[in-house]
């Protein structure tokens, strides 16, 4: 079961993430989405973390998933999904809209202060242009990751594909 619940982490949360990163979490602004137990499974980003752009908005946390993921990016299912999207106009214009909704969130989650510094650093660009991950070009797939991560949290073709075709979210307990 995922829960979506945009919270700042508790402290078991943040003994799990410090666990499930392997290292002390940077630019961490909430836990985005948990299991049914409040066990971590997404973190939302700060937009600017020490001084540089992150355009990484949903950091897939969940150790289960991560490894899941990997074993998909390992049988080359990214060369798939973009082979896909270049046959499939509908799909590619889904997953457009999934970059859409990707840049308009982060955006959105932004306070006045961080936008203020985003603008002052001269990173509202980068920002406002760079979809799923931080890419550049929408037609493209880097990561498995970071599309499931958006899919438990907001709208990704992606990620809704590799569960209809994968399951990907029943190695979740």
């Amino acid at each position: 079961m995922v829960i979506q619940t945009d919270q700042i982490p508790n402290d078991r949360q943040l003994a799990i993430i410090t666990e499930q990163l392997g290292r002390a979490p940077r630019g961490t602004m909430a836990v985005a989405a948990t299991d049914g137990e409040d066990t971590p499974l997404v973190l939302r980003m700060a937009p600017i973390v020490e001084g540089k752009p992150f355009p990484t908005l949903y950091w897939l946390s969940s150790e289960r998933l991560k490894i899941e993921l990997s074993r998909l990016e390992a049988r080359g299912v990214i060369k798939e999904l973009e082979a896909r999207l270049q046959q499939e106009p509908a799909f590619l214009a889904a997953y457009h809209r999934s970059h859409e909704d990707y840049v308009a969130r982060r955006w959105r989650f932004m306070d006045d202060i961080q936008r203020a510094e985003v603008e002052r650093l001269g990173y509202a660009k980068v920002l406002t242009e760079r979809g799923i991950g931080g890419i550049s070009n929408w037609d493209q797939v880097r990561c498995l990751h970071t599309q499931y991560a958006h899919h438990l949290c907001g709208d990704n073709v992606i990620g809704q594909w590799l569960d209809a075709e994968f399951g990907v979210i029943d190695c979740l307990p």
